[in-house]
């Protein structure tokens, strides 16, 4: 596999190095959604034809990582969270997103398209959700937008999937990778708050603004039955944190740091970021 990318999820993606040499896989973009230039869509979008034509040259498949974050599946606008079904992006990373899809599917490249939820695991952006969250738990102080939920999956469960997909050859779709649980960020951080055994001292509510991220399984079912044996349900998102906040803490001892510093989090935290795919990059995995 070549891996375009050097963020979060190109980092993860390395346990699959030694499989699916057919595959290019573009983990490589814009992962935010505030403070983005139009020359950095560009370059997305750039990166995004030039890859398109490799692989058209040498037969490859396309393993592109768009979002199924609330920017590209939003309850509230009408969204059932299904790959077949129209969308209507929120923002202009998921507008952004969805562009780059609809260039993917009308080249004819050989593709596999992910739309990927709210990925989470150590070394992650501290822009991201669930490093965000754990920052201002840490500093016992949140900001709730009132309404909103998410749908938040470990990135080793993503992983898993990702390479059942590929291993079953599955080829020209477009799939969610979620947990097909949709979680309010306030259940979040009681979890966290319990697990991290530090009492919230202070929280703003943020009325308006809401937004549902709400995000089918169906497909992924039929095409890759055997997902659930990772335990998606409604309290699949304790589980999950309780092993995200294990693996935090043992970087930080190794590290010598906090929990918060090792989970490359912020204190100012909310829970709007995007699920985006990390810095841009390129090394390649035979």
């Amino acid at each position: 596999m070549e891996i375009i990318g050097r963020g979060f999820i190109a980092r993860h993606l390395g346990s699959m190095e030694h499989r699916h040499p057919h595959v290019v896989a573009l983990a490589s973009g814009v992962s935010q959604v505030d403070g983005v230039s139009a020359d950095d869509y560009q370059r997305e979008a750039d990166l995004v034809y030039e890859t398109i034509r490799r692989c058209q040259e040498k037969d490859q498949l396309l393993l592109y990582f768009s979002t199924a974050s609330a920017g590209m599946y939003d309850a509230t606008r009408g969204c059932r969270g299904r790959e077949d079904d129209p969308v209507f992006p929120g923002n202009a990373h998921g507008r952004n997103k969805l562009l780059l899809e609809t260039v993917i599917r009308a080249s004819g490249v050989r593709h596999l398209v992910i739309r990927l939820s709210h990925a989470f695991g150590v070394h992650q952006s501290s822009h991201q959700l669930m490093p965000a969250l754990l920052g201002a738990v840490s500093s016992r102080k949140v900001r709730i937008h009132r309404g909103s939920s998410r749908d938040i999956i470990h990135v080793s469960d993503a992983m898993t999937i990702v390479d059942r997909l590929l291993t079953a050859g599955v080829d020209g779709e477009v799939v969610n990778v979620a947990s097909g649980v949709t979680v309010p960020p306030e259940a979040i951080i009681e979890h966290m708050s319990e697990r991290l055994q530090l009492p919230i001292l202070e929280k703003q509510v943020v009325e308006g603004d809401a937004s549902v991220c709400l995000v089918s399984l169906d497909k992924l079912r039929r095409l890759v039955p055997e997902i659930d044996e990772l335990g998606f349900g409604d309290t699949y998102y304790k589980r999950a944190i309780d092993r995200y906040v294990a693996e935090v803490e043992a970087l930080g001892a190794a590290e010598g740091t906090t929990a918060e510093a090792a989970g490359g989090s912020s204190s100012a935290a909310q829970e709007r970021p995007s699920g985006g795919t990390g810095a841009t990059g390129r090394h390649h995995v035979s």
